[in-house]
């Protein structure tokens, strides 16, 4: 990288890195497919910088790393890496939405403006390499600003803050991911000149499968082939899949993943993401986690989390239910918890406009703040039974599109709350289409409204957290304000 860098060590930065130890994929070079052989390296926990050290050192002699590789992992692991700060001011079109031209941004003065630098501290206990791309390896970072101080807006620091008020409860966050999503074959790439721009056109896409169909297992054998490849990278990634299946939408698809602790998930839903959207790329196909695409009969997609809590002295479920129980008491206050908060949270679990239009009654949906037992209409199903050490709540509010870390520190924020305050949960609902319960937020602009105004929030993730993170979904939102849309043209264009 040319130009004089700032050194920031790792000392100064008091790097604690997560995860039990390094998890590398490795493809058969000559043959370049998902074939090869699957290495997992296992070390102590870096939490030192000695430690850190050790992995980094570990990594280089595992994957014989020589030449610049082997000089420069190890040095941008100490020192970091420098990146454009514009990069944490952009909305969803890519555009730059803060001033940064002014001497503040409204982080105060002198902080990420003049498109300057912040720096991004590698976390290698993360990485992969790329089955699909076996000359490129995967990092997540942690990122810093240049005094040394976390980024207060991200997202791995936010998580990890949220994570850490469980330690007076000696307790620990334990969830599990389903996640459905839909891939189509692409007909049209949109890759004119005139197609470019922020952002750019969708493809036009054809299906799959037609969806719809649920007594033949002829469907899933259409979607097997995307399946299967979906499934060899996960396995190569260690992404701990737990199954697959095709969902009820036309091309749409549903992957589980087995119970992790802590921020486990979060990291892991980063890479699945982006792994499906690229394999399926490679392959003439368009994968999406838009809740709704506008194609005929699509069908919504959630990402549904399950989360509970274990003793994290023994590992014994805090949600497991005594006889004549529906909760554990340290359930109920978890569950009312995510209700108290279910609105405001709702810019965290659905930060797109397009999720807020599958909150629809009669359609898997959750519509209202409530929970039920075993219910998939409702907000918050429980899956709790007396001896059932899996006992568990499943939160069906939220977007495919979520950032994960934000998403999972909603929860162990909110419940946490619940705990904190002993609240109790409203009786469970068994007609949650016909409730008498609060509505979710129809649209963006009221779940902005509802974080921005949360005093909840401000107080738990801080009011630089919520003021960044509602200016950019208010550019998000007003942008889209401005759109002059087809309903629009259709209703009143030929009526006035």
């Amino acid at each position: 990288i040319p130009g004089p860098r700032q050194e920031v060590p790792v000392q100064r930065l008091g790097i604690d890195i997560g995860g039990s130890g390094i998890k590398g994929a490795i493809v058969d070079l000559d043959k370049g497919d998902l074939g090869g052989d699957r290495h997992r390296i296992e070390t102590p926990q870096p939490s030192t910088p000695q430690a850190v050290a050790a992995v980094v050192n570990e990594l280089v002699r595992h994957f014989n790393w020589d030449g610049p590789i082997g000089c420069t992992f190890p040095a941008i692991v100490r020192n970091g890496v420098t990146m454009v700060s514009t990069l944490l001011l952009k909305d969803t079109s890519h555009r730059t939405v803060f001033p940064v031209w002014q001497l503040d941004v409204g982080l105060g003065e002198g902080v990420l403006t003049g498109a300057g630098d912040f720096v991004m501290v590698p976390d290698p206990s993360s990485f992969r390499i790329l089955p699909w791309s076996p000359h490129s390896g995967w990092l997540l970072a942690d990122i810093y600003l240049n005094s040394g101080e976390p980024v207060p807006f991200s997202s791995r620091h936010i998580l990890r803050k949220a994570l850490g008020g469980l330690d007076a409860h000696n307790a620990e966050f334990v969830s599990g991911l389903e996640v459905e999503f839909h891939v189509y074959k692409v007909s049209d790439p949109a890759m004119r000149h005139s197609d470019g721009g922020m952002p750019h056109a969708p493809p036009e896409t054809s299906l799959i499968s037609p969806g719809y169909q649920y007594l033949t297992e002829d469907h899933y054998d259409q979607l097997e082939p995307v399946m299967d490849m979906i499934r060899r990278a996960c396995e190569k990634l260690d992404l701990p899949i737990r199954s697959m299946e095709v969902e009820f939408g036309a091309s749409q698809c549903e992957v589980t993943f087995r119970p992790a602790a802590g921020m486990a998930h979060a990291d892991n839903m980063m890479l699945f993401r982006s792994a499906v959207k690229q394999l399926c790329r490679r392959e003439g196909l368009h994968a999406t986690f838009m809740s709704r695409p506008r194609v005929a009969n699509a069908m919504g997609s959630g990402w549904h989390l399950h989360q509970s809590l274990v003793d994290r002295k023994t590992g014994a479920s805090l949600f497991m239910p005594e006889e004549g129980e529906l909760l554990s008491n340290t359930a109920a206050h978890w569950v009312a918890g995510i209700l108290e908060h279910a609105a405001a949270s709702c810019l965290l679990t659905t930060p797109t406009l397009n999720g807020y239009k599958r909150y629809q009654p009669f359609q898997l949906a959750p519509d209202r703040v409530q929970w039920g037992r075993d219910n998939k209409g409702a907000m918050i199903r429980a899956l709790a039974a007396p001896g059932d050490r899996a006992s568990r709540i499943e939160n069906r509010v939220g977007d495919p599109a979520a950032n994960p870390y934000f998403y999972l520190a909603s929860q162990v924020a909110s419940g946490l709350d619940g705990l904190k305050r002993k609240l109790q949960p409203p009786e469970p609902s068994a007609t949650p289409y016909a409730s008498q319960a609060a509505l979710l937020p129809k649209s963006l602009g009221e779940a902005l409204e509802a974080f921005s105004g949360s005093s909840f929030y401000r107080q738990s993730l801080g009011d630089v957290f919520v003021e960044y993170l509602a200016f950019i979904k208010r550019a998000e939102w007003n942008r889209y304000l401005g759109e002059v849309s087809e309903w629009e043209q259709k209703e009143y264009f030929r009526l006035f």
